[in-house]
């Protein structure tokens, strides 16, 4: 299944997208017009501040777009307030409250719509800290070795449309395929990526069978963590939380035109000082004629996940880059 939203075109011709993408786009236009900018922490961060006594109820913007605080209706404006309502973004809370199902963040220059917090929904759309250092490797290896016009760029799990909207941009390439098994995700990466000016051609699926023509540069930001209830958006599966990451390089690189690049962004947990993931991609890229650069970006993250049994034996969990280039 595949859909092509995006472009620059204007928002009435919206090649037959629903009325409540139309609404989400106006939002993040009417945002951008008003400078909001808002940075989305980790998941145990945003729980610490909105414990704070003094955090109960909204009285900002960003406490509504941002921290998915409950809020009176009156403190929106009433264009922004109607166009939550249009794109059904809206439930009941206490006493006469509201609250949006939809967050908003700020990354580069553009905004991302995505799940509200606490994005604890089979279906949620994950945006945070991860997304940053993802665009952030995106640009640093693009910066190295430039994309050729029209190359073909596949954002494999693309959930809010981070790395497929990041490399169009930063490789002037105006359309790029996202794949997903999430539906909500295609859809608000499609909406992402229309604000952005990206033409995004969604493919829904768990693999690449949809994406009809060689890749010039895959990306992959996987899941890495041990989720006792293995919600498709966090759960990296067996390997401690690797399995989903080899899953997905191995899918990527038989797929990788002559030259292709994968740029993968995940975790690896190191178990008594051994890297099994960092051996598994090695033997991946030597098996399928690829090269291999390999690096820790940060050695130690999500240490509270260590208090876990699934984590019994694992000394950290480091962040990794992973590129591979096929050979020609």
């Amino acid at each position: 299944m595949d859909m092509v939203l995006g472009g620059t075109d204007s928002l009435g011709d919206r090649f037959g997208a629903s009325h409540q993408d139309g609404a989400l786009l106006q939002l993040l236009e009417a945002l951008r017009e008003r400078d909001y900018r808002f940075v989305t922490p980790t998941p145990a961060s945003h729980a610490r501040v909105m414990a704070r006594p003094e955090r109960p109820v909204a009285r900002s913007l960003h406490d509504v777009l941002g921290w998915s605080l409950a809020f009176a209706p009156g403190l929106l404006e009433p264009e922004l307030l109607g166009l939550l309502e249009l794109a059904g973004a809206l439930e009941r809370a206490d006493d006469g409250l509201l609250r949006s199902t939809l967050r908003v963040s700020s990354l580069m220059d553009d905004l991302y719509i995505h799940s509200a917090f606490p994005t604890d929904r089979d279906d949620a759309v994950f945006f945070g800290p991860d997304s940053y250092r993802f665009a952030a490797l995106i640009e640093a290896e693009l910066g190295r070795e430039k994309l050729r016009p029209h190359a073909h760029i596949v954002d494999i799990g693309t959930g809010a449309g981070v790395g497929a909207i990041v490399a169009a941009k930063h490789a002037g390439i105006s359309a790029a395929t996202g794949t997903d098994i999430n539906p909500q995700a295609l859809r608000l990466a499609a909406v992402n990526a229309r604000a952005a000016g990206v033409a995004l051609q969604a493919v829904q699926g768990d693999d690449l069978g949809g994406v009809g023509r060689p890749i010039h540069l895959a990306l992959a930001n996987p899941p890495y963590i041990i989720d006792d209830d293995e919600r498709q958006y966090r759960h990296g599966g067996a390997m401690h939380g690797g399995e989903v990451s080899l899953d997905m390089a191995r899918a990527a690189i038989e797929r990788l035109a002559p030259g292709g690049r994968l740029i993968l962004y995940t975790g690896s947990a190191i178990v008594r000082g051994e890297d099994a993931l960092q051996a598994a991609l090695g033997e991946t890229a030597q098996a399928n004629a690829c090269t291999l650069r390999y690096r820790e970006l940060d050695p130690d993250v999500f240490g509270e996940e260590l208090a876990s049994p699934a984590y019994r034996d694992v000394d950290r969990i480091a962040l990794v880059a992973g590129v591979f280039t096929k050979g020609r």
